[in-house]
């Protein structure tokens, strides 16, 4: 550490790369130095340097950790690695930032593939909880700290819906969230040994650790213990039904994971949840959460959004200007992107992170959350297999 200064390792330099370096960049009251950005492709980490103004790259994570000033790893790498990666570094005395999803089932030496057919969801899940119980004796036993980078709780609208819940007291009887757009734009997105899942796993785990959360937040406010004891669901391949000309406008190419799902939770209240995750939606990227209680309702839209409407002839200037995610052209009316960074909750989310290192605080956002979204995430995969309820 620098003084008062937090030190930031980050690991991995694709797309989140991008969402955490802008989110730093918003940081304020604690002062930080993003020092090393760490990619086995140089090329690509010198590029997030250059965009975030970070001191130095490095391709090698474990001389990364050997830094004294790092005082906290931020691991924006795919799952697979999530595992080692904290036990290294929490082994060499730093906090750790992970992002969704903690981990998941991969494959182990032997599948056949391709593992999304060939493997049982019963083997999976019990994988995944055995995997889950080795990092968390490594993260209770460490001296540091362990942050979830779940955005969704950071957003803006969901913070404010949980500060309504908390100061009224509210029941929550029921919620819904939906996650769509019209496919990854991995071409590895659709084989489970890359992902550990399909849209479930890859975006319907952002609503999922929300939900759980606000369940929290009305449990803590009214005094009660809360927590998830069943899970339903039903997930399948809509695509396979399509001619390769009616397939062309959806990304979506799924080998042996899911392109939608219909998730159902039951918690120990009789209260319920359910969130429906998609590969199938065109116009853009779709992420809402209703929130349905004894005395309000509460509906976020997180994408899109009204702030600004925006409408084009053409596409002239537009190269490199983000105007929505997930669209193939922005000339019509487009419903504009204001601060996303703030809206899905990556300002908030790194921000309240930072002051919890500063500060020596607990985070929103713990191992047990991520422990809890994952488990529930392979529950659900193996409700599907089943074809029946699931008890926890």
């Amino acid at each position: 550490m620098r003084g008062e200064t937090v030190c930031i390792g980050l690991v991995g330099a694709g797309y989140a790369a991008f969402l955490h370096g802008t989110a730093y960049q918003r940081v304020c009251k604690v002062p930080i130095c993003l020092k090393t950005v760490v990619d086995v492709n140089l090329e690509k980490a010198k590029q997030i340097q250059a965009q975030f103004g970070a001191e130095q790259t490095t391709d090698s994570f474990d001389d990364m950790l050997k830094d004294p000033e790092i005082d906290v790893v931020d691991l924006v790498v795919p799952p697979q690695l999530h595992a080692e990666m904290i036990k290294k570094a929490m082994e060499a005395g730093k906090h750790v930032i992970c992002e969704k999803p903690l981990l998941g089932y991969l494959g182990q030496p032997g599948d056949p593939e391709p593992i999304g057919k060939t493997v049982s969801r019963e083997v999976m899940y019990q994988k995944v909880l055995e995997e889950m119980e080795e990092l968390r004796r490594i993260v209770e036993n460490g001296k540091t700290q362990f942050f979830y980078a779940e955005n969704f709780i950071y957003a803006a609208p969901l913070q404010k819906v949980a500060e309504i819940i908390r100061a009224r007291k509210s029941k929550i009887l029921s919620m819904k969230a939906v996650t769509a757009l019209k496919g990854s734009s991995s071409p590895l997105a659709g084989e489970w040994k890359f992902t550990g899942g399909g849209c479930f796993a890859r975006n319907g785990v952002h609503p999922l650790t929300a939900l759980l959360w606000l369940k929290q937040q009305e449990a803590h406010s009214r005094g009660e213990e809360i927590h998830a004891v069943s899970v339903t669901a039903d997930m399948g391949v809509s695509t396979a039904c399509l001619t390769e000309r009616e397939h062309r406008h959806i990304s979506a190419t799924p080998v042996d994971v899911e392109d939608n799902a219909v998730v159902s939770i039951k918690f120990s209240d009789g209260t319920n949840a359910v969130i429906y995750a998609s590969d199938t939606r065109l116009g853009g990227s779709r992420n809402s959460i209703d929130i349905y209680c004894n005395d309000t309702a509460l509906e976020c839209n997180l994408t899109p959004t009204d702030l600004l409407n925006a409408y084009f002839l053409d596409e002239e200037g537009m190269d490199g200007l983000p105007i929505a995610e997930m669209l193939p052209t922005t000339r019509g009316w487009n419903k504009a992107f204001v601060c996303d960074d703030v809206i899905r909750g990556h300002s908030g989310e790194l921000q309240h992170f930072m002051e919890c290192i500063a500060g020596k605080k607990s985070p929103e956002t713990n191992f047990d959350l991520a422990y809890e979204t994952t488990k529930l995430t392979y529950a659900a995969y193996l409700a599907d297999e089943r074809g029946a309820r699931f008890l926890l």
